[in-house]
């Protein structure tokens, strides 16, 4: 878990940072080491109240280690604690944070999009529907009955009108459905999910956009998940078309701290169009400004923000630029190739049923039973044995009839059914999918 190595760069890059200030009066703050050690003995015991959300037999949630470069780049400007609101906050950091802009920017193929970083997902889409509640006033956000459940919430929170489309049998926006809604005139923004956090299934963007031309309406993709894997080569021919059309969207949301090998909290929202950049425009007479130049708080919801973000995600960028054909991408396919396995697995499973072919690293499976109520009961003993084995997995409830459309056998009792699942985010993964497999078949027996 700990390689010592990252505290000595640490260190190192630490006496590279103080030299920039050798010219200012000796100054250091004071504190008791000896109370802060004991605090921070206590702080280490109470976390190890986690589960190793670091190792390969970590199966669970979307929870990927940051990179080394992230954790080292990200503790060095603590010692600075930058504010990438204003420039005269964040001198260093604010130009670092728009270069990270335009690199993401760069991987859906736009030159010069608008956009931040935000604390997470939740906040980016946030000003992606506010900007759309801007530009389609009183007009309605739809998105999939499988996009995450924050749309829902956020525009109730922006009083705006919302409502779900129904699914087809890949858990990806039913475009039939779509159409029925879109009859009405009064849709303003469709929500293209470009990974669901619960399948990793990716809505059909091409098509959607073939509506727009129709229709007229406002595209937002929610990549938080899955926009990095547009890198990627082994995304299957559905899941490819929909990447390639992302540069044709309004705008984007995309979570470095996912797939981007960043700590939390690390989110990003893009817009094609700078132009919407005016509607956040405020006149704050204690804002403080030390430079003409354009800030990152003219652009952003959020005020306060920690520089440290961006000063990781540079860093990473550095080391690991994301581009097709480097080392980047290359763990991005082995992820996809770890989920695909362990689906192939389950096919032989008597244990397990395994639903829908993964179209990212998301694997969700039924533990076998004869109902509903059975499955979901039988998943939970999965859970817990598997925990004592130290294989962590997830649970996720479904709608009964989205199971038995991949497990037909299953006899609805119950609304909705427990199935487990697996996010195979580290690429070390997949060598570890062999044991990982052997794990799950031993728990369920």
């Amino acid at each position: 878990m700990i390689d010592r190595q990252e505290l000595e760069l640490l260190a190192d890059a630490l006496e590279t940072l103080e030299r920039g200030s050798a010219s200012l009066p000796a100054f250091a703050p004071s504190f008791d080491a000896a109370a802060v050690a004991g605090v921070m003995a206590e702080v280490a015991e109470r976390m190890q109240d986690n589960y190793p959300y670091f190792h390969p037999q970590y199966a669970g949630q979307m929870l990927k280690p940051p990179h080394p470069v992230a954790r080292i780049a990200y503790a060095l400007s603590l010692w600075v604690n930058p504010n990438n609101h204003a420039l005269d906050g964040s001198r260093a950091s604010s130009p670092m944070e728009k270069e990270c802009v335009a690199r993401l920017g760069a991987m859906f193929g736009w030159d010069a999009p608008l956009g931040h970083l935000a604390g997470g997902g939740t906040m980016a889409n946030l000003e992606a529907l506010w900007v759309s509640g801007k530009l389609a006033p009183g007009k309605k956000v739809v998105a999939s009955s499988m996009a995450h459940y924050t749309h829902g919430r956020i525009s109730d929170v922006l009083q705006i009108p919302f409502a779900a489309v129904a699914v087809d049998d890949r858990g990806r926006m039913d475009t039939a459905a779509l159409e029925e809604a879109l009859a009405g005139g009064d849709v303003g923004t469709v929500v293209a999910t470009i990974g669901t956090t619960g399948l990793g299934s990716v809505d059909p963007l091409h098509e959607i956009l073939e509506l727009r031309e129709r229709y007229g309406f406002r595209v937002h993709a929610d990549a938080a998940y899955g926009g990095y894997f547009t890198l990627a080569t082994g995304i299957d021919d559905a899941s490819r078309a929909a990447f390639d059309a992302l540069p044709a969207v309004d705008s984007i949301v995309i979570d470095p701290h996912k797939h981007g090998l960043q700590p939390y909290g690390c989110g990003c929202v893009l817009f094609r169009d700078p132009a919407v950049g005016g509607l956040y425009k405020h006149d704050s007479p204690y804002t403080y400004f030390s430079s003409d130049e354009l800030h990152l708080g003219e652009i952003a919801l959020e005020c306060s923000r920690p520089g440290a973000a961006a000063v990781a995600l540079w860093a990473t960028h550095r080391l690991l630029p994301p581009e097709p054909g480097g080392e980047f991408a290359a763990g991005l396919d082995a992820c996809l190739r770890a989920a695909r396995a362990l689906w192939r697995a389950l096919e032989g499973s008597t244990g397990f049923t395994p639903l829908l072919e993964p179209a990212l690293d998301i694997v969700t499976y039924a533990a076998n039973g004869p109902t509903s109520s059975a499955v979901s009961a039988r998943a939970q003993r999965v859970f817990d044995e598997a925990a004592r084995r130290e294989l962590h997995l997830a649970l996720i409830d479904l709608p009964t009839d989205f199971v038995r459309r991949h497990a037909p056998q299953i006899e609805a009792d119950s609304g909705t059914t427990t199935c487990l699942r697996s996010v195979l985010m580290k690429p070390e993964q997949e060598d570890w999918v062999e044991r990982i497999t052997a794990l799950l078949e031993a728990s369920a027996a």
